[in-house]
């Protein structure tokens, strides 16, 4: 194995206790794992996180989607309603360096493992939550996933023919994207702590999320003083070099050549 394929250690040592379900947060502690963090899950004892059964594959094994989101991590059940399950969740956050949940509005505050509550137990803890929607916004208490997050953030505005209605980008920007912010936040957080000690809460909206990918658009705004609008396969910047997404040989669906050069000396210069 060579140096730039051998495995990744530089978190080791850090354990992370994940009460996340679906894509935001596990794609959070799954790239926390990949750089070498101890993540132990927690999952409900009747079924198991939601995305074990979600989008099924092989009969009577977990889905392919949960695999792609809980690699390298570790897995416990517990009763988060009951005694004996919140006692050992406290103990196990009692130990950790990162807690981090991604469920609905107020529930984790409900179940008695608020921030607060954690704080009191761990001062050193970097307690980490995804959110919908940023706390103060109208829409705070509301519920989001992928496609929501892109919609109320933008992406989709920007994304589609130019004549045409908005179009969800595939890739799952609003989950996933959220996820690596929220663990660059984290690994912030983690830094932070060694020159102070004492942990903080770290939070990430997903629509706010989405708002980091919409940084050009922006500067289109701010250049023309219009919304930046939909260009199919163009650059939203305008005055560069023929490009363009082109279908080539041997003419199959996925047969497509995109061609750019943002000075026109690039083009010339072919």
């Amino acid at each position: 194995m060579n140096e730039n394929s051998a495995p990744l250690n530089c978190l080791s040592g850090v354990r992370v206790l994940d009460l996340t379900q679906f894509e935001a947060g596990p794609s959070c502690t799954e790239a926390l794992a990949w750089l070498g963090a101890e993540v132990v899950k927690v999952e409900n004892p009747e079924a198991g996180e939601p995305g074990r059964s979600n989008f099924p594959g092989r009969p009577g094994a977990d889905s392919f989607y949960f695999f792609e989101f809980n690699a390298n991590k570790k897995s416990i059940t517990a009763n988060l309603k009951s005694e004996g399950g919140l006692a050992l969740v406290k103990e196990l956050a009692r130990k950790a360096d990162v807690m981090i949940e991604n469920m609905a509005p107020g529930t984790i505050e409900r179940l008695g493992l608020g921030y607060d509550v954690i704080r009191a137990i761990n001062p050193g803890i970097v307690y980490a939550q995804v959110k919908g929607f940023g706390e103060g916004s109208p829409y705070e208490r509301n519920l989001a996933f992928d496609m929501i997050a892109q919609a109320c953030g933008g992406t989709m505005s920007v994304t589609g023919e130019r004549d045409g209605p908005p179009c969800k980008p595939g890739p799952s920007l609003g989950d996933t994207g959220t996820g690596m912010l929220m663990c660059i936040s984290i690994l912030g957080a983690l830094y932070e702590r060694r020159a102070t000690g004492q942990g903080r809460r770290v939070q990430v909206a997903m629509q706010d999320a989405m708002l980091h990918y919409m940084r050009f658009p922006f500067q289109v705004q701010a250049q023309t003083g219009r919304p930046a609008g939909r260009g199919g396969g163009r650059s939203l910047a305008g005055r560069v070099a023929p490009s363009g997404i082109f279908p080539c040989a041997p003419g199959g669906p996925n047969d497509w050549i995109y061609v750019f050069a943002r000075p026109r000396e690039h083009w010339h210069r072919c």
